[in-house]
């Protein structure tokens, strides 16, 4: 069964290499999503479903579907509509409420997120480094991390500036928590205990109402676990898997 993967908002396939690596005895591949990485933009792709059908057009018929961060959204979306489409999720920085409201404390204060898009309206490149930090804050191997995603941007792409504001626009607007009681797959939940993006609170609420999830909390990572903890990650995968 192929194992897919998904990356977040303003990163590309490259930002899983290394666990790619580690899990090198499952066929795996990586989707650039639209306006990251060697993906194109179109004006269309701004809207959820578009994405999500664009994502959906490249995979196998039959896989397991790991997202992170914007991709674990798409993730949890195409195995609601297309559940033949998906065996097992992995979700890793998992949240189906980017943005807090009064009966949603787990995500980002409204405050910040418009100080964000202010900010990737002026400068999106600045802003973007500013999020890689963000990301990787409370992480034990913070630098190692840096330069594995500074890698993969150089590699296999820089973002668009387009997708970049009409992704934040998606992650601040899209809310999945209908759909997540209904989502009947196996899922193994992946949380960095100190990530500042989508807090583990998120990940907790997720395990706790998808019928067949587990909950994996890592120590002292931050957003981007499987990159950050790849080998900590891929053993856990392994051992959903089997």
């Amino acid at each position: 069964m192929p194992l897919v993967m998904l990356h977040g908002w303003g990163m590309n396939g490259r930002v899983f290499d290394p666990l790619r690596t580690d899990l090198d005895q499952y066929p795996n591949w990586a989707i650039d999503l639209p306006g990251h990485g060697q993906s194109p933009w179109w004006p269309a792709a701004a809207a959820f479903q578009v994405q999500q059908r664009a994502v959906s057009a490249a995979l196998p018929p039959r896989c397991v579907l790991l997202g992170w961060s914007l991709g674990a959204k798409l993730a949890l979306s195409i195995a609601a509509s297309e559940p033949e489409r998906v065996a097992a999720l992995v979700l890793v920085a998992a949240s189906p409420k980017f943005a807090q409201s009064a009966d949603w404390p787990h995500g980002m204060d409204p405050p910040a997120q418009r100080a964000f898009g202010a900010a990737l309206a002026q400068d999106w490149q600045h802003t973007l480094q500013d999020f890689i930090t963000l990301q990787l804050r409370g992480s034990r191997h913070a630098e190692e991390a840096r330069a594995l995603i500074a890698a993969a941007l150089a590699a296999g792409g820089a973002p668009q500036r387009a997708a970049l504001i009409a992704g934040m626009a998606l992650l601040e607007s899209v809310d999945l928590r209908a759909l997540a009681p209904l989502i009947t797959q196996p899922a193994l939940i992946i949380a960095g205990q100190n990530d500042r993006v989508t807090p583990p609170d998120a990940a907790r609420w997720l395990a706790k109402v998808m019928p067949h999830a587990t909950l994996r909390e890592i120590p002292r990572a931050g957003h981007a676990p499987m990159i950050s903890h790849h080998t900590e990650v891929a053993a856990a995968i392994r051992e959903f898997l089997a």
